[in-house]
């Protein structure tokens, strides 16, 4: 079938030169070098206030009471929360983990994967812009700034202006409250490794160890270059986050949004000016919304990876929509569907619980219940019987047969822990031990057992036998299998 004549290609010749000769430039010019890089432009985020900067600030609170606080708290006579490496435990509150224990943590592990997942899906970046530690620390590094150098255009002419004593003591001071945060902060880190009141008595006497020197100095200073320098760069350029988060948005996802219908056109005026008669939209162009932005984006643009969604933007446009007698939420958190269609409050919030997100939740639930309950029935003590390799089976007097085996207790509770072994698969077999079996709080023994077995009553050959070790000061049995060995 012939296609029809508009459907037919069109044919464009093109000229092409013959002359394969160098390119000169003419005569006189000189070269000029063209950056194929853009040079990095340093931000100067203006202070702003409102409920959500009210929000990042109680969050900034919240978690650096917990991270600061947490190694001081007491539980008996240790640290409540403790990750002893040296001993192989960790200690979290009443629970006693071990390296057997792994997988508890990869349970938490995929939990805070998937509730990222979730979080993202419902709110975008939310962890970024409020709780994520790269934020948390550039808000309080920035706010030091802010006192100590002055707010954006203070700080902007004190940069750019000549050096005086009034700008060496600001920025001095400023470097010095950075470098004992971030050294505070280096030390806190430690001190989830090493009992922190061992830890200052160590700073006190000046007996720091050097792998406690170099991780206090190494994450002391990754905060203090990442929170006081690197800030929007390490979240542009250096977290993967900001570069897979697309592929969890949809058009429901509550983000930051400007409402381009009512903002645009946009245009400066006096507030006594009616808009619709000079034919603007709600946005005054001020560009306060790009002054306040920690990465220096301009929201209007639409979506863009560099947000972390903190909503510094939506709370200086409301103090403009209200300067302006404007309503409010020209900038806000909402959905692209809601922008694009108008919705209400109520409608957003249907669309929010759509089918990922109850995907999402109903698996974070389970495996949080899955490790709950792994947690709550988990025995006060673990046990692992092996053979003892330097002794084989053999005749001892009487024609009596033994079998060696050494037998490891954890326990898991805080409190001591005396056991009970008892054997079954051959008639007649007896647990022989010169030890008590008595373990301390949260340790682990070793304990050499001794089986005897009349003679006579087994064939030549290994036997198949159980283990059954109980606590005798609770209801838990745990069963081991083994193998007895009959000498020919």
């Amino acid at each position: 079938m012939k296609p029809p004549e508009s459907a037919a290609r069109t044919v464009i010749p093109i000229a092409v030169s013959k002359d394969t000769s160098p390119i000169s430039p003419p005569e006189g010019a000189s070269p000029v070098l063209v950056s194929l890089y853009e040079a990095h432009q340093k931000i100067y985020p203006r202070g702003v206030s409102g409920r959500f900067a009210r929000l990042r600030w109680a969050m900034v609170l919240f978690t650096q009471l917990l991270f600061y606080g947490l190694p001081w708290l007491h539980w008996g006579e240790r640290q409540a929360v403790l990750f002893d490496l040296a001993a192989r435990r960790f200690y979290i509150f009443k629970l006693v983990l071990y390296p057997q224990d792994f997988i508890y943590l990869t349970g938490l592990l995929v939990i805070s994967a998937l509730s990222l997942f979730l979080f993202t899906a419902v709110a975008g970046r939310l962890w970024c812009g409020y709780a994520c530690p790269q934020t948390v620390y550039t808000e309080i590094f920035m706010w030091i700034e802010r006192k100590t150098e002055g707010d954006r255009i203070a700080h902007m002419r004190r940069d750019e202006g000549p050096w005086s004593w009034d700008k060496l003591w600001r920025k001095s001071l400023k470097q010095v409250l950075w470098l004992a945060v971030g050294l505070w902060t280096g030390f806190t880190f430690v001190g989830y490794f090493t009992p922190i009141h061992v830890l200052a008595a160590e700073v006190a006497q000046w007996s720091f160890g050097s792998w406690e020197i170099f991780w206090v100095l190494f994450y002391g200073f990754a905060t203090y270059g990442n929170a006081g320098y690197m800030r929007e760069q390490v979240c542009m350029h250096m977290c993967p986050y900001a570069r897979f988060q697309s592929a969890m948005f949809d058009k429901d996802t509550l983000i930051v949004s400007y409402d381009q219908a009512r903002g645009e056109p946009r245009g400066s005026r006096s507030r006594k000016a009616d808009p619709a008669q000079l034919a603007l939209g709600a946005c005054i162009d001020c560009n306060l919304c790009v002054h306040v932005c920690p990465t220096g984006i301009d929201i209007r643009e639409g979506l863009q990876y560099e947000c972390i969604g903190c909503g510094a933007c939506a709370d200086v446009c409301d103090e403009v929509m209200d300067k302006m007698d404007y309503p409010r939420g020209l900038v806000k958190y909402s959905t692209q569907n809601a922008i694009e269609k108008g919705w209400r409050a109520s409608e957003i919030v249907f669309r929010v619980l759509r089918g990922r997100v109850l995907l999402y939740t109903s698996v974070v639930w389970f495996i949080i219940g899955i490790v709950g309950i792994g947690l709550v029935s988990r025995p006060p003590f673990k046990v692992d019987v092996e053979r003892d390799r330097k002794s084989l089976a053999r005749e001892v007097a009487g024609g009596v047969i033994e079998n060696v085996f050494r037998l490891q207790i954890m326990n898991v509770t805080e409190s001591e822990l005396r056991v009970h072994v008892q054997v079954d698969g051959l008639p007649g077999l007896q647990v022989v031990t010169d030890e008590d079996l008595t373990v301390g709080p949260a340790q682990s023994r070793w304990f050499v057992l001794r089986l005897q077995l009349p003679p006579g009553q087994a064939t030549p050959g290994s036997h198949p036998i159980h283990f059954e070790i109980d606590g005798q000061d609770d209801t838990t049995v745990l069963k081991e299998k083994a193998v007895f060995i009959v000498p020919h």
